[in-house]
């Protein structure tokens, strides 16, 4: 997987928000709204070539200090939102 350029995390009214840079990613009917972790998670990728699930989970898991198995329940629906919200891009599954 890999963080789609063009968009940015901000802080307002101490609300983490993803917005988009450049005239392509502009969707006026979404904000993407991000809570602690996934901020957290959106910092931890944003600036990898590519990243894993299994990267993602560690980052958590170091981070929160949580069980294995909620970190990566997590960051499944993490990666799931953003996909849905076009923010990444996944890789070919074959």
């Amino acid at each position: 997987m890999k963080v789609k350029s063009g968009f940015r995390l901000l802080t307002v009214c101490g609300e983490n928000v993803i917005i988009a840079e450049g005239i392509e990613n502009i969707n006026f009917n979404k904000v993407i709204g991000l809570n602690e972790s996934a901020a957290y998670l959106w910092n931890f990728v944003v600036n990898k070539e590519r990243f894993t699930i299994d990267e993602m989970v560690a980052a958590i898991i170091e981070e929160y200090d949580v069980a294995p198995e909620v970190a990566r329940a997590d960051c499944q629906e993490t990666i799931k939102a953003w996909n849905e919200a076009g923010i990444i891009e996944m890789d070919d599954v074959n």
